[in-house]
């Protein structure tokens, strides 16, 4: 980044802004940050949002969640797709698509990362884990 003094910025190790640097990381890896005073997992944030703290360092994750919520959504798309809130057993939330019959994705499934960016909507891809056993009334 270029700063108007004429020095050259570098963006800070745990920066929102060094966690999407070209070729930094692997992609495959879906990378988070940690809040060092307090401990709180979050994505892609500049402050902690619990103690608002601006040391955070980047920590891989082991790219394995819990769907928290899942929906359909038919608009802006020429197919149906869904789009997943997912619970990170590190303790952070981020949105994504799950692969799989749209129908057949509920909360608390269990997810796998498959690749940390899907091609259209720059967004992580989950896989399921296990069919969960689902009693039918």
């Amino acid at each position: 980044m270029y700063h108007p003094s004429g020095n050259a910025v570098r963006p800070a190790a745990g920066s929102a802004t060094g966690l999407l640097e070209p070729g930094s990381r692997t992609p495959e890896a879906l990378y988070f940050q940690r809040c060092t005073w307090c401990g709180t997992a979050v994505y892609h944030r500049l402050l902690c949002p619990v103690c608002r703290g601006s040391e955070l360092r980047t920590e891989r994750s082991e790219g394995v969640g819990t769907v928290r919520h899942s929906t359909v959504v038919h608009r802006n798309t020429p197919a149906a797709r869904n789009v997943s809130l997912i619970e990170m057993s590190e303790g952070f939330a981020v949105r994504g698509r799950v692969m799989g019959p749209l129908i057949g994705i509920h909360g608390g499934d269990r997810v796998r990362l498959s690749t940390a960016k899907d091609p259209v909507r720059g967004e992580p891809v989950f896989q399921l884990v296990d069919e969960p056993y689902r009693a039918w009334t």
